[in-house]
């Protein structure tokens, strides 16, 4: 039987992402397409592959024996051709927006430069971790660790999280100052708060804005203060535009989760954005 290539490679990356939606991510291919390569597929072979699920797919004892005769020759030829281009994979990355902005996306600028194709996709850890799960994105950075196998998943680093305000609120009593917060049950600030004085927040914000970077252009206005991460505001504590407000006895941290689908089959334009990754947020003691 004479089958196309193009219809066993996206058979292939519907197998192994566990949903069309994530077969057609990683060939770049919308979804109608996907479905109807599929089709002409199960046409050809007489036999359904894959069983509709509430989210993605199941794949049929046919699409199992299928999988194991495809996959090591359409690895092989991938390898073949794209050896010295793989840098142009299409790597599709999940994480908190500040997170992203301000450390991942300048340490994936190199590889960007040689070639590396990213699709960036901003979320909360719920629905990043459902989306690494369907195959939607292929690396998710989680301020939670996932709970539930398939997920092979590493502590990627530590955030470090400061008391800040503007110089004008150097000394003031904080109880008069207004709060900026991230989300109305304060979890960064009760964070602080629980860590370092042992008790929760006793006021409420003034602010609340769903984003780290607006908070903290509030604060850098004078709109009141905060608790933010180290990362986002070092440059403005070292120019002087910010200061302490506080110096903690132990600095409260929160940990960065690195999340990829357990069992997934290499990829170089993958593993080298995980090692730029790395690089940058456990940079060389020497």
């Amino acid at each position: 039987m004479d089958l196309s290539l193009d219809l066993l490679r996206t058979f292939l990356a519907v197998y192994r992402a566990g949903s069309v939606t994530g077969g057609a991510r990683r060939l770049s291919l919308s979804q109608p397409t996907v479905t109807a390569q599929l089709r002409a597929l199960e046409t050809a072979l007489g036999r359904p592959l894959f069983t509709r699920l509430p989210r993605g797919v199941a794949p049929t004892p046919a699409a199992d024996l299928l999988a194991r005769r495809v996959s090591e020759p359409l690895d092989t030829l991938a390898g073949l051709i794209v050896d010295e281009v793989d840098e142009s994979a299409v790597v599709h990355l999940g994480g908190p927006t500040e997170f992203l902005t301000s450390v991942v996306l300048p340490a994936a600028a190199p590889l960007i430069a040689r070639g590396l194709r990213l699709r960036v996709s901003f979320g909360l850890p719920a629905e990043l971790t459902g989306l690494l799960r369907d195959g939607s994105i292929d690396l998710a950075l989680l301020s939670v660790r996932p709970r539930g196998g398939g997920l092979r998943v590493e502590p990627l680093c530590d955030e470090e999280f400061l008391l800040v305000g503007a110089p004008s609120v150097a000394g003031a009593d904080l109880s008069e100052v207004p709060l900026i917060a991230y989300a109305e049950d304060l979890p960064i600030v009760r964070r602080y708060w629980q860590t370092e004085f042992g008790v929760r927040p006793a006021r409420d914000a003034a602010v609340v804005v769903p984003n780290l970077h607006a908070v903290l252009a509030t604060v850098l206005a004078g709109g009141g203060y905060s608790v933010l991460p180290e990362y986002l505001c070092a440059a403005d504590l070292a120019a002087g535009r910010l200061v302490r407000l506080h110096e903690p006895a132990v600095v409260p941290l929160n940990t960065v989760y690195l999340a990829e689908r357990a069992g997934e089959p290499p990829s170089p334009a993958r593993e080298r954005l995980v090692s730029a990754l790395r690089s940058a947020v456990r940079p060389d003691p020497r």
